[in-house]
């Protein structure tokens, strides 16, 4: 492992900026650009849908907690939440390939697991759910050629 930070959020979309200031103070050199970009989507639609969807009816100061792993071939997104739980796999299979671009919603469970190479979504003993997104990745050489 390179790297492993959390953080804690309130319920509120306004967070993001937060949440995304956070995840870019935490780059590794070596990590390629697109494989980032990735997974700060992934990031961002997580949690984007934990507060739309998981904490709804919740009060606003209901913690989201995420966590980031940085392994040498592999970065690791944990998103909690404490909303009921849902069946993913159900919900992946039900969405099409190609989500219509007018479409209320749908779009970012489709990035995710276009982007993914592991998408899951499990209840804990301690009655919250994770939303758990890894992405492979090869380092990138630092070295520049003479």
């Amino acid at each position: 492992m390179l790297r492993s930070e959390q953080i804690r959020v309130d319920t509120q979309l306004n967070e993001l900026n937060h949440v995304l200031a956070w995840f870019d103070g935490l780059r590794c050199a070596g990590i390629p650009e697109l494989v980032w970009l990735q997974c700060q989507l992934a990031l961002a639609e997580g949690f984007t849908n934990a507060v739309r969807h998981a904490h709804r009816n919740r009060s606003p100061d209901t913690p989201i907690e995420i966590s980031v792993t940085i392994f040498k071939e592999f970065l690791e997104i944990q998103i909690w939440d404490c909303g009921p739980t849902f069946n993913l796999r159900k919900m992946l299979e039900a969405i099409p390939d190609e989500v219509d671009r007018g479409a209320a919603g749908g779009r970012g469970l489709l990035l995710m697991k276009k982007t993914a190479d592991v998408l899951d979504y499990r209840r804990s003993p301690d009655q919250r759910n994770c939303l758990l997104f890894v992405k492979h990745y090869t380092r990138q050489d630092l070295a520049r050629p003479d």
